[in-house]
């Protein structure tokens, strides 16, 4: 679990069946949508979103991501 992230900060995840690689963009601490998908993030409950190695981005909860 990584809490305390911060952008540019390497981070793997498990993905469909594998690891994922990629680099922390931002802390969202408020809704948004990415790629049409809503995400409820808050204060209280963070998510950050990453870009993958392969380019694409998504935001994922702390418990989550495991700084690389």
């Amino acid at each position: 679990m990584a809490d305390n992230l911060k952008k540019g900060d390497d981070v793997t995840w498990k993905s469909h069946g594998g690891t994922a690689h990629g680099t922390v963009e931002k802390k969202l601490t408020s809704e948004t949508s990415i790629k049409g998908h809503k995400v409820k993030a808050s204060k209280d409950d963070p998510q950050y979103l990453v870009e993958s190695d392969k380019g694409g981005k998504a935001a994922h909860k702390p418990a989550a991501l495991k700084k690389a």
